[in-house]
């Protein structure tokens, strides 16, 4: 069981200089956890879709700042704060609040930063090396 305390997300540059997120999750138990989410190369008719700004100014529209509000805001007012049994039960609980088929809504980037800032934040905190987790 684990309790997240918070959850923050910004907006980075992968490799080929594309913006995509970062995210940060506390527990509550004192564990640290850091994933930059690299983006999406597939495109497919049945790939999750990352949360994009769509404002050609910034990025030609490829910007994330949405999907990390989505995690600050949405996300983190479904989760922060409420006891978990596992890792499947925050993804289960994400998912659920997206309510998408694609993920669409909250952005499957935005999901799995928060998932594997947890899965970090987890190993921090038992002290374990990630793949232990």
């Amino acid at each position: 069981m684990f309790t997240i305390d918070q959850l923050v997300a910004w907006e980075i540059l992968d490799s080929r200089g594309r913006p995509t997120l970062a995210a940060r999750a506390t527990l509550r138990g004192g564990g640290v956890g850091l994933a930059q989410v690299p983006s999406g190369a597939s495109t497919g008719e049945h790939e999750a879709v990352e949360r994009r700004d769509g404002d050609p100014s910034r990025y030609r529209g490829l910007g994330v700042t949405a999907a990390c509000q989505a995690i600050e805001t949405d996300i983190a007012k479904a989760v922060a704060g409420r006891t978990l049994a596992d890792l499947a039960a925050l993804d289960r609980a994400m998912v659920e609040l997206d309510g998408t088929p694609n993920k669409a809504r909250l952005g499957a980037n935005a999901l799995l930063a928060v998932s594997q800032a947890v899965t970090c934040a987890l190993a921090d905190q038992a002290g374990q090396p990630l793949h232990h987790i």
